[in-house]
C-alpha cells in the first residue's frame, strides 16, 4: 500500500468514483440531498492552499482518501484547524491496519503545515471512534442534522 498527499487536480478523477460508492454508503437524507460537488471550490481552496487530499493506493489503484481542510478558527486564532471533509476506504481494505496508516499518514503531513488540532467526523449509522480513539481522539461534540428544503 503507497500513502501519499496528491493535488486534486491529479487524483480527481481517481476520486469520483469512490465518492459515488461513499456517498451510497454513509449519506443519510439520499432523497433530498444528492451527491453534488462543488468541484470549483474545491480547486479553489486546494490553490490557496486549505485543502489537502492525502490517498492510499494499491498497485497504483485509489483505495482510499482522506481530504481535509484547513483554517483558522474564529474562537482560537492561534490555532490552524484541519478539519476532515471526506474520509474514505473500500470496505474490502477496512481490514488491517490501512485506515490507521492512512490517518497517521495525514495526521504527519498536516502538523508539518502547521495544523494544531484534527477533527474528523463519522456518521452514527457507521462509526469508527474505536479506531479514533486508539488513534488518540476524543469524542468533542454531537451534530443534529435537520432538512427544511431548498
Amino acid at each position: 500500500m503507497k500513502y501519499q498527499q496528491e493535488f486534486l487536480i491529479q487524483v480527481e478523477n481517481d476520486i469520483r468514483p469512490l465518492l459515488e460508492e461513499h456517498w451510497k454508503e454513509i449519506a443519510t437524507n439520499q432523497q433530498e440531498i444528492k451527491l453534488n460537488p462543488d468541484w470549483d471550490m474545491y480547486h479553489y481552496l486546494e490553490e490557496k492552499g486549505f485543502l489537502k487530499v492525502f490517498t492510499a493506493r494499491e498497485e497504483g489503484k485509489l483505495v482510499g482518501y482522506y481530504v481535509a481542510v484547513l483554517s483558522r478558527s474564529l474562537h482560537y486564532k492561534d490555532h490552524l484547524f484541519a478539519t476532515n471533509d471526506l474520509i474514505f476506504l473500500r470496505p474490502e481494505y477496512r481490514k488491517g491496519r490501512t485506515g490507521i496508516k492512512l490517518i497517521q499518514f495525514a495526521e504527519k503531513y498536516l502538523k508539518e503545515d502547521g495544523a494544531s488540532v484534527l477533527f474528523i467526523t463519522t456518521k452514527v449509522h457507521k462509526p469508527f471512534g474505536r479506531l479514533l480513539e486508539y488513534l488518540g481522539y476524543t469524542a468533542d461534540e454531537h451534530t443534529y442534522v435537520k432538512c427544511v428544503g431548498g
